[in-house]
Order: structure tokens, then C-alpha cells, then sequence
């Protein structure tokens, strides 16, 4: 993948119409953008498909968690949306994330459809090692992501959501195939509400597969001079590797 290729745009905004002009101002400079829980309650399968009708891709960042038989039909809808990404909850554990890997080979051999990614979060660039603490989870978030990685990789998922921090940990227990997508990438010193940040160019030089830019991005004054500048750097780490 080329450098612009790694680039994931998140649509974290409330309608339709607002997800609709950033998707047309933005689809020549990013690879694919991600629908989050927000925009797809409002709006649903619509924007997917507005989106892959534009010619980019669709993360569809929905983080399913639930009993093995209720994960496995909504990752089904999603491979008939024809997406190219969507991601699971690690901690719903071996028997949902691989019940629901084994329902989308099915489903898309069926339909005759290119099969989507299935990527698992690990633990929430959100969360540190004292918020891991107050939900009585002892082990720090390097170990605790490690450990759901290698859960995942166990159940035949595609790769992982994961910290920049936790990358080389990954690529190391993982392998190379294993797909990484980082959130909470900052081209500015502003963290928000994420904890655990690095730079795009940091965490592709780091071995993540994809990035995700958002308020970052849409939050500068030239969104688009900021996504030119996260390409040079996604494109310099690439030649660094």
C-alpha cells in the first residue's frame, strides 16, 4: 500500500449531510474513512454505501461485543454491506471472535463477495494502567493488550486495533501479516480524551498497517495541508522500514 493507502479519515460527526461534504472534500486524500456508532445510529447503512460509491473504503468501527451467536449475524450484515474493515471487542473472548471470523468466510463465499477484514480491539487508547486499575484488571496495558492480541490472532481475526505504544509488542508476538490500525495519532502535542498517543509517522515506522485521523485533522485550519503533511511522514517511515 502506497502511503495515502494507510489513511483512515474518522466521520465522528452527527448527520448525513455533514459526513456526506467531509467524504467529497476528503476521498482523494485518505484511503478510507470510518463510521463510528455515532454517525451509523443516525443514519445507517446509507453512508457506507455512499461512501463506497465514491470509490473509498468503509472501516466500520461498530466495536461488536455480545454472546458468540449475536456477534457472528451482525458481522454477516456487515460483510453484505461490503466493507472493507469492521472490528470486535478482544474481550468478548476466543469463542465470539471466532465464531464470528467463521460466519463472514461463510457469508461471503455465499454471496460470491470479497470477504471483509476483522480487526479486535485490544484495549481503548482511552484507558491507561490507572483506569486499568479501577476496573480490577492488575496487569499494565502493554501486557493486557498482548494478551488479547495474541487471543485474537488464536481465533483466525485479521489483526488488531491497538496504541501506537503497543505496536512493537504486537509485531513481535504477531508477526508481520497480522494488521495493526492505530488510533489516537496526533500531528500536535493536544491528547483530548486519548492517553496513549504517537505521531503517523511514528506509528507507521513502528509496523502499524493503517492510521486514523480525525479532530487532528478536521480541527486544524487546513485540513487538507495536514493530511498532506501526515502522508509525507506515513511516506517517509515506509522508506525507513
Amino acid at each position: 500500500m502506497d502511503a495515502k493507502a494507510r489513511m483512515i479519515l474518522a466521520l465522528d460527526v452527527e448527520d448525513f449531510h455533514e459526513a456526506q461534504s467531509i467524504v467529497e472534500e476528503f476521498k482523494d486524500h485518505v484511503g478510507m474513512f470510518k463510521v463510528g456508532k455515532q454517525l451509523f445510529t443516525h443514519c445507517g447503512p446509507k453512508i457506507v454505501e455512499f461512501i463506497k460509491g465514491s470509490g473509498a473504503g468503509v472501516f466500520l468501527d461498530l466495536k461488536y461485543h455480545d454472546i458468540p451467536n449475536t456477534v457472528s449475524k451482525a458481522a454477516v450484515e456487515a460483510t453484505k454491506l461490503r466493507v472493507d474493515i469492521f472490528n470486535v471487542h478482544a474481550a468478548g473472548g476466543f469463542t465470539m471472535m471466532k465464531k464470528a471470523g467463521e460466519a463472514v468466510f461463510e457469508a461471503a463465499a455465499r454471496l460470491a463477495i470479497d470477504r471483509p477484514k476483522i480487526i479486535a480491539v485490544t484495549v481503548l487508547t482511552s484507558i491507561d494502567d490507572e483506569e486499568l486499575k479501577k476496573m480490577g484488571i492488575t496487569m499494565s496495558a502493554k501486557v493486557f493488550t498482548r494478551n488479547l492480541a495474541l487471543l485474537t490472532k488464536e481465533a483466525g481475526l485479521d489483526g488488531v486495533v491497538a496504541s501506537g505504544q503497543e505496536i512493537d509488542l504486537i509485531r513481535e508476538v504477531c508477526g508481520r501479516d497480522f494488521l495493526i490500525v492505530t488510533p489516537g495519532v496526533r500531528i500536535t502535542e493536544a491528547k483530548d480524551d486519548q492517553k496513549r498517543t504517537v505521531s503517523p509517522g511514528e506509528a507507521i515506522l513502528r509496523g502499524a498497517t493503517y492510521v486514523v485521523l480525525g479532530r487532528t485533522v478536521l480541527n486544524t485550519e487546513h485540513p487538507k495541508a495536514a493530511l498532506e503533511l501526515v502522508e509525507d511522514q506515513i511516506r517517509d517511515a515506509l522508506s525507513r522500514q
